[in-house]
């Protein structure tokens, strides 16, 4: 849970400051993130200040190389900036190199179909005996102005020479047709090429309808089965629009939340939970205010339930000046709102 930056591992680590060290220190040395996207800084940061670790194997990382000098400095920097005067030394002689990079002002070309007209553009598209080249510019063209319909009837054979994905001006040209694309993704969901089933998804995602709640949940289940971690969260979000009418996606959306390694897509699905079945949410929003993510601390410190703990952890936030101003800021307003109530 710690790897995975869940409030509930910082809390139980208080319990434990001894034994809990090897694992803190392991998670500044090593990057245990799923993605890029995961935030980890301030999580660790606080882990290292509350638990009273010392700041030697954090300091030892300046010393490594390109990524684990970057994770040190992030904690160091932060630990700096809540008064640390141990971390604010080590980071004296420490810089961040920084790359300059001369931009030059080019005028752009015109695209080379840019003077042909939509009709002629989609004759283009059509005829099989094309290059790759020439549809990519068609549909680099077509991606510049507003919902060409006619282009609906194509889109199946607009696939790489490979068939392994979309030409990738389609998905821009595609998600300016709106709902006007959803007949057809009813369709392309069921066909055989995996990139035309994820842009029928797509489109199904952002504006399908009440019938296409189950196509949506049916895809949530496999995205557990195959244990897919990046990109359900979008599916999880399309759901939110239904509420109780997606409800057939609930325990999906509890075990991604509990399970994923993902700690970007957790705020995702719990605010699908709160949309779709948002009872016995309370101790999830509570455990929110210790997670790693800035969302789901948002998410907690608005609707927690009030208590001695969450009040006692609301002024934690408001006054930590590690915590982004966001934060900061919603709790200060929640605590004078409880204030108020009494």
């Amino acid at each position: 849970m710690v790897q995975r930056g869940r409030g509930l591992g910082a809390r139980m680590a208080v319990e434990d400051p001894v034994g809990v060290a090897e694992l803190v220190y392991g998670c500044v040395r090593w990057d245990w993130r799923w993605d890029d996207l995961d935030q980890r800084g301030v999580y660790l940061a606080r882990l290292v200040r509350d638990l009273g670790l010392p700041l030697g194997p954090v300091v030892e990382g300046l010393a490594g190389d390109e990524q684990r000098r970057e994770r040190a400095a992030r904690v160091l920097g932060l630990l700096a900036l809540s008064g640390s005067g141990e971390a604010r030394e080590a980071l004296r002689g420490y810089a961040q190199e920084e790359e300059q990079w001369e931009v030059k002002t080019k005028p752009r070309r015109p695209k080379a179909l840019a003077g042909e007209t939509n009709a002629r553009l989609l004759e283009l598209l059509a005829d099989p005996e094309e290059s790759e080249e020439r549809r990519v510019a068609a549909l680099d063209v077509l991606d510049d102005r507003g919902p060409e319909p006619g282009v609906i009837p194509l889109v199946s054979s607009l696939g790489t020479v490979g068939g392994t994905s979309a030409l990738w001006p389609l998905i821009g040209v595609v998600e300016k047709l709106g709902a006007g694309a959803v007949p057809a993704a009813r369709e392309w969901v069921r066909g055989e090429k995996a990139w035309l089933r994820a842009l029928g998804y797509r489109v199904l995602i952002e504006h399908g309808e009440v019938e296409d709640v189950p196509v949506l949940v049916a895809r949530l289940e496999r995205d557990w089965v195959a244990k897919r971690w990046c990109g359900p969260v979008l599916t999880a979000r399309g759901l939110t629009r239904f509420g109780a009418e997606a409800r057939g996606a609930a325990s999906l959306l509890r075990r991604f939340w509990l399970w994923t390694p993902h700690s970007y897509e957790r705020a995702g699905y719990l605010e699908a939970l709160a949309a779709i079945e948002p009872a016995g949410l309370d101790g999830i929003y509570v455990e929110c205010l210790w997670d790693c993510e800035e969302a789901a601390r948002l998410m907690g410190v608005e609707r927690a339930p009030d208590q001695p703990e969450v009040r006692e952890r609301l002024v934690y936030l408001r006054d930590d000046e590690m915590e982004t101003a966001e934060v900061r800021a919603a709790a200060r307003e929640r605590l004078a709102a409880l204030t108020k109530q009494g």
